[in-house]
């Protein structure tokens, strides 16, 4: 029998307490609870009501399930206590979901946030509640405008223009901190009425800018969403302003691009919005608009572009002020290469007229044109005039600051807008006394060989040098050209287009003495190797075909002359200027090492022609001047490179501004390479086609440079102190196409070892003046005599020796011409002794030595250095690329 007494059979049928539990015959129609679910201690274990197929008895309430819980006993009234609120037994099974969970759920505390949602099962319980979703939109929208009612009040509009929009100067300094130039365009803006303002410039900008000037409350929500979302992904703000909010970052806040000052933007348009009219916000942004060439507003502009006052402007030309205001960089017809090399004269012209054009269609469908007066505007591209130089800006005192204010905009984050605002003092590594030694020089050489009034041939002949310190970088002195004043704004010393010729025979050498041939096993050639000097010289691919033209005939490579040089060494070669063996020896290099070794010794990688074919190695390529200087300055330093820069500070209201250190000096090749390289170039000075430099009187190497069609001519040249480019070449001013100088100076061709090399020498002597001939480092014997396949079998190497203790400090005082006498010419001497070639005679300059031209390329291109040569394509400049 059971522990506990059964209680009497209920009434079938009758009573709210039968109801509320569902008996059978209820009125409510709710079944019975299940069997296990009454939560008593005797469901919980099995004995009581339920025996062994024995009747289900159930109780009469919750009373007695309490009173039958106290009787079980504490151990399993805790045992059972587990069971309320929980999962009812499924009628006959076990337990399964029921209503016990839901009454649980009922039981739990109320949230602040009902999420997850109770009472809630599955996807559902995640599911956000339609109060919750509004709850938080009305929180969020309420904090947003919380927000920008506090910035809105707390961002008040300043009584004064910023500082920014008032032009000051920049004072430049030479390298001893002495005052070289102060530039600047405070003169070059006034303040005009809107009254004086054509309405056509007015309709021009609103037009082409904001449509809804007129309408609009002075910002633009979705542009400025626009602008944040470029500098979430690191982009800038371009394209998220309205003329209201241009002149309220002309005129009030700084130019700098991030979140502060586009909220306060946004703050002060609305406030300027309310507080000044449209026609005034539309002069101030006119009035202070940059629009190139160092022209604030649109006074200075019409005078800079027209020479004429604004109200004087017509409807084209106001159109075409409209299209600078997207960027003059690009948008003015007379290019800028030395801020963006792809800012050309050509491109920006393009880019000019097409935006005119654009602006003008805009203007006559806003029907601010009439019919006739839109086709008289678009009638004639008005072109504007040319630049003129400006107070101080004279003789290469313009092209020093070119060169400076490029290098600063490309090393800081100051915007070409800014820079020329002004109130920047910027120190530069220039030397006063070189740069007039090189200017004088140019000058005096100009004019003992050249007389363009009587002689066609010597006109439109320009120079371009440069000079740096080996083993710094630092520019010391240029020279550009004519100079603004004589309307010549291209800078010579720093621009491309130039071909360098057989300057570029010394890296071919560098390559070869450091990494072999692919028949050495990376074992360096000796510069008495022997290669086939003759002229139309079919060049052999490694794998022993020889390379072909485009329509399948072989390709010959040709010197300057036919003379019969026969396998002569490298160094002979190099003598000499005889293109075959380098055109050779670089294919047996890998023209892919030369351009490595021209890179480290600081050469652009944009300047280099891309088509590595045979003719890479004479000199195809286009760098500056000073990329020139700066490479040769690299064998000088006995293989260490430095970048050349021309700004030591830059400061900006007291202070200063930071990334104007020195650039990291690196090892670009093996000291025993550069230093092998600089004795060939000894060399070539001492009994080859640079003697001219004889004249120096002290120790130094070089390497002279013709092009094909002598469309131009280099010497680079230099000492241990001083490495200095000179580049010579005429240029049609029209198509700034190169022209032959075949009959210039009354020569019959004009070579690297002519003019270029008397400007190098009469440059050099001031320069160096006074200053001790440390001369070079020995050079020591380097690599393995490796020669060209079908050459004679190779000849011992000498067994002269170097002294264990060569002298490095010749006289401090040297005589001004050489107490030795140069030896023969036939004779080639050196650190490896004197060497007798027996490829012929030595010619010199006068039986086919000199810098040969480049004969046109073989397959896969067939391009010439003829007259596809244009100047200012912005590759090899001093920085290269956008902003490099």
């Amino acid at each position: 029998m059971s522990e506990h007494r059964r209680k009497p059979p209920q009434p079938q049928g009758g009573g709210r307490a039968a109801a509320r539990r569902g008996q059978p015959g209820s009125s409510s129609g709710r079944r019975a609870a299940p069997r296990g679910a009454t939560e008593s201690p005797s469901d919980s274990y099995g004995s009581g009501s339920y025996g062994s197929g024995g009747e289900e008895r159930p109780y009469g309430g919750r009373a007695e399930a309490r009173r039958a819980a106290q009787r079980s006993g504490g151990g399993r009234r805790r045992a059972a206590e587990p069971a309320r609120g929980g999962r009812r037994a499924a009628p006959g099974g076990p337990a399964g979901p029921g209503r016990g969970r839901g009454r649980a759920a009922v039981s739990d505390k109320k949230r602040l946030i009902d999420y997850p949602r109770a009472g809630k099962y599955g996807w559902q319980r995640w599911m956000p509640s339609w109060k919750l979703v509004s709850g938080l939109c009305i929180g969020f929208i309420g904090s947003l405008v919380a927000v920008a009612g506090i910035g809105y009040a707390m961002v008040g509009v300043p009584n004064e223009e910023n500082a920014m929009a008032l032009s000051q100067n920049n004072v430049y300094y030479w390298s001893n901190g002495q005052q070289m130039v102060a530039t600047g365009k405070g003169q070059n803006r006034q303040n005009v009425g809107i009254e004086r303002i054509p309405k056509a410039m007015q309709h021009a900008v609103i037009s082409a800018e904001n449509k809804t000037f007129y309408k609009d409350s002075g910002v633009d929500p979705m542009g400025i969403a626009r602008a944040l979302a470029n500098m979430a992904r690191g982009g800038d703000t371009q394209g998220g302003s309205t003329i209201t909010q241009q002149f309220v970052k002309n005129t009030y806040l700084s130019q700098e691009q991030t979140v502060t000052r586009k909220f306060k933007e946004m703050f002060i348009s609305i406030k300027v919005g309310t507080k000044l009219s449209k026609d005034k916000i539309l002069q101030g942004y006119l009035n202070t608009s940059y629009y190139g060439r160092g022209a604030y507003g649109i006074q200075a502009a019409a005078q800079t572009y027209y020479g004429k006052n604004a109200d004087e402007l017509t409807a084209s030309e106001c159109a075409f002020l409209a299209a600078l205001l997207k960027g003059p960089t690009y948008y003015d017809p007379a290019g800028n290469e030395s801020l963006d090399p792809s800012a050309t004269k050509d491109a920006n012209y393009k880019r000019s007229k097409e935006r005119w054009g654009w602006i003008l269609q805009q203007m006559h469908n806003d029907k601010k044109l009439t019919d006739a007066q839109y086709q008289q505007a678009i009638s004639k591209y008005p072109t504007p005039q040319g630049r003129k130089a400006t107070k101080g800006m004279s003789g290469q005192i313009s092209y020093l600051v070119d060169t400076a204010k490029k290098y600063v905009l490309n090393h800081s984050n100051i915007t070409e807008q800014q820079f020329d605002q002004g109130g920047y003092q910027i120190k530069t590594t220039f030397e006063k006394s070189k740069v007039e030694a090189l200017a004088r020089a140019v000058k005096k050489v100009e004019k003992e060989k050249l007389d363009p009034e009587n002689r066609e041939l010597d006109k439109h002949v320009q120079f371009g040098a440069a000079s740096v310190k080996p083993k710094d970088g630092a520019i010391v002195a240029l020279y550009g050209g004519a100079g603004y004043e004589k309307g010549h704004f291209n800078n010579n010393a720093d621009t491309s287009g130039v071909p360098v010729g057989s300057t570029w025979k010394p890296f071919v050498l560098a390559a070869a003495m450091e990494h072999g041939t692919y028949r050495s096993n990376g074992v360096g050639v000796s510069p008495l190797s022997k290669y086939n000097g003759n002229d139309n010289l079919k060049v052999r691919k490694p794998d022993g075909t020889y390379y072909l033209r485009k329509d399948n005939s072989i390709f010959r490579q040709q010197n300057e002359s036919d003379h019969p040089w026969g396998y002569i060494t490298l160094r002979k070669a190099m003598e000499q200027s005889v293109n075959t063996p380098f055109v050779q020896l670089g294919v047996d290099v890998g023209m892919s090492k030369v351009r490595e070794v021209a890179k480290r010794s600081g050469i652009l990688d944009q300047s280099m022609v891309q088509e590595l074919n045979p003719s890479f190695a004479l000199g195809t390529s286009t760098p500056s001047a000073i990329r020139m200087a700066d490479a040769y300055a690299t064998f000088a330093a006995a293989g260490k490179q430095a970048a050349p820069y021309s700004v030591t500070s830059v400061k900006f209201n007291g202070e200063e501004i930071a990334g104007f250190k020195k650039p990291r000096i690196t090892q670009a090749m093996p000291e025993n390479v550069a230093n092998n390289v600089t004795d060939v170039l000894e060399n070539v000075i001492q009994n080859g086609t640079g003697k001219n430099a004889l004249a120096l009187g002290r120790t130094a190497a070089g390497k002279t440079g013709t092009t094909d069609e002598n469309k131009s001519a280099w010497f680079v040249g230099y000492t241990k102190q001083l490495s200095t480019s000179v580049a010579m070449f005429r240029e049609d001013p029209k198509s700034a196409k190169l022209l032959s100088m075949n009959g210039t100076a009354g020569e019959e061709s004009i070579h690297g070892g002519d003019v270029p090399t008397l400007v190098w020498t009469e440059y050099m002597k001031a320069a160096l003046k006074g200053e001790p001939d440390p001369g070079f480092p020995e050079a020591e014997k380097i690599g393995e005599i490796q020669d060209a396949v079908g050459a004679p079998s190779p000849t011992p190497t000498p067994s002269e020796q170097p002294s264990e203790t060569p002298s490095e400090s010749p006289s401090a005082t040297p005589s001004e011409s050489p107490t030795l006498p140069s030896p023969s010419p036939s004779d080639t001497c050196g650190f490896f002794g004197c060497e007798n070639d027996s490829g012929g005679q030595n010619g010199g300059a006068d039986s086919g030595g000199t810098d040969g031209g480049v004969t046109p390329e073989p397959t896969p291109t067939d391009t010439n250095l003829d007259g596809g040569n244009t100047r200012g394509n912005g590759n090899g400049g001093f920085f290269g690329g956008p902003a490099g």
